[in-house]
């Protein structure tokens, strides 16, 4: 079977523009469900609550969780929508997920309910809009 033709760059982006932001979507709800947990935590622990789930935990599994959620959304995302070579389009918009949750985790971490700023958002789907223009090139 021959390998199929590359799709030209304008659809390309488009459907990069669309996962991207399914992808910040997903990623942001779980990151902000979980700081939720974490500020249940903090308030039992204050009530005297026993040991059990910390709010570092919370914390911490509100962190990973996010992390994971943006490169399975971007390639599953890609993937479903036909594309191949999809890599170096995961690694930047992860990359771009983890630099604005990072400089924006005070934000969200002061309050329930709380979202990143939506330029920062913005930010992160054109960012990763534009990696999915980066092709990797084929083996062989």
């Amino acid at each position: 079977m021959a390998p199929s033709a590359p799709t030209p760059l304008g659809p390309r982006l488009l459907k990069a523009v669309i996962v991207s932001t399914l992808g910040v979507a997903a990623a942001h709800l779980i990151l902000s469900d979980t700081l939720y947990l974490s500020f249940a935590g903090q308030a039992a622990s204050s009530l005297g609550a026993g040991p059990g789930y910390s709010a570092d935990q919370a914390f911490t599994t509100a962190l990973i969780n996010t992390f994971l959620v943006m490169p399975l959304v971007l390639w599953i995302g890609m993937l479903v929508s036909g594309e191949r070579r999809v890599g170096p389009m995961v690694l930047v918009g992860t990359i771009a997920w983890v630099t604005a949750v990072g400089n924006g985790i005070d934000v969200i971490d002061d309050a329930p309910d709380a979202i990143l700023p939506i330029r920062s958002l913005a930010l992160v789907v054109a960012v990763t809009a534009l990696g999915s223009l980066i092709r990797r090139k084929k083996r062989g």
